[in-house]
């Protein structure tokens, strides 16, 4: 068992979440990444980097955190980046006509039910742990109040589902993990796979490179006030309406 904590990355393959692997290792952190592959490929420093491979069923996310329960790991962060906008199958619908049973299914299956099964599992380990925070990666589209624009229905849909999936999560685990907080994240517009076929309108100011974007997000948690239970907040710190 490793005494100093570590930071657990799940959803390791994105451009953000490993432009913020390396910020943590840079910090002298260590860091056990959870990926489709091995994430130790792409990484440089990999003195205090552990890759684990999961396929994100809910086997793999049991075995893989039943693992780190035996091994006793000690874990201080947990970030998770899992999600989609588009893909092959998946395209933000501008129109309630060109919504389908197939991209609402596939939505929902990446930005909250694969989120709440590690949440499910990851009781087991966090409650086991000292202080820890919890950082989901969300999106300002995901507030319910904020919507003024509409479309993007199933984008919009499963991470409005996942934050009041994370509200319910933290109640939860204050009753039975009292040492975890939660902290809800917007990114802001990141240059990455993800967003390229939408920055036609976004400014240039407005457009951060990955490392920009992973220093950011741990400025805001170095920065937070542990007190509060759960969060919802953006690149910049400010809060975000649910």
């Amino acid at each position: 068992m490793s005494t100093t904590p570590a930071a657990l990355v799940i959803g390791a393959g994105s451009s953000l979440a490993q432009a913020t692997i390396n910020e943590l290792l840079t910090h002298g952190k260590a860091v056990i990444a959870v990926s489709r592959s091995d994430v130790s490929k792409t990484i440089e420093d990999k003195s205090r980097l552990a890759g684990l491979v999961s396929d994100y069923s809910e086997e793999s996310i049991e075995e893989i955190i039943a693992g780190l329960v035996a091994e006793e790991s000690s874990v201080d962060q947990v970030f998770i980046f899992n999600g989609v906008l588009h893909n092959g199958s998946i395209t933000p619908e501008k129109r309630l006509e060109q919504v389908s049973e197939t991209q609402l299914l596939n939505s929902f299956r990446a930005n909250t039910v694969v989120p709440a099964l590690w949440l499910k599992h990851l009781k087991k380990l966090l409650r086991k742990q000292g202080q820890v925070l919890l950082t989901v990666l969300s999106a300002r589209v995901g507030s319910i109040s904020d919507n003024r624009k509409g479309g993007w229905y199933g984008y919009r849909a499963s991470k409005a589902a996942l934050n009041m999936l994370l509200k319910s999560v933290a109640i939860e685990y204050q009753r039975e993990a009292k040492n975890v907080s939660f902290l809800v994240y917007h990114p802001g517009t990141t240059d990455t796979p993800l967003s390229k076929p939408f920055q036609r309108n976004v400014s240039p100011e407005n457009l951060f490179t990955p490392d920009f974007a992973a220093r950011k997000l741990l400025e805001v948690i170095n920065d937070l006030d542990r007190t509060e239970l759960i969060q919802f907040r953006d690149w910049d710190g400010n809060s975000i309406s649910w």
